[in-house]
């Protein structure tokens, strides 16, 4: 297995990106392998990775068809819904609370 080139935080080389940097670009890296892999130091829990693609290899994103966009309206919703009071609050549940902050506020007073 061939071992893979590191970068120092700030220093990869043009043609190389971050997933994020291109979905930004409207890409995805489409099945490519890892090209590299960016480090950024850190001082108590050791480096943190990021996997850079090459840019020339990538694909375009996937366009949002009706089918995804209705799943993920219906994952959102659930996401919103209250499973206290089974309303939709308008923001997504914190997990933290297991259900809305207003129904939270009676549980916590009573």
């Amino acid at each position: 297995m061939a071992t893979l080139p590191v970068y120092r935080w700030r220093l990869a080389p043009d043609g190389l990106a971050t997933r994020r940097q291109l979905r930004a670009l409207g890409l995805r890296p489409g099945g490519q392998d890892v090209a590299a892999q960016l480090e950024r130091p850190r001082r108590r829990r050791g480096p943190l990775v990021a996997y850079l693609y090459r840019i020339d290899r990538a694909k375009p994103v996937r366009p949002m068809t009706p089918a995804r966009a209705a799943a993920l309206e219906v994952a959102m919703r659930a996401r919103r819904t209250c499973p206290n009071c089974c309303t939709d609050v308008g923001y997504c549940v914190p997990r933290s609370l297991g259900m809305c902050v207003p129904c939270s506020d009676l549980e916590s007073a009573a």
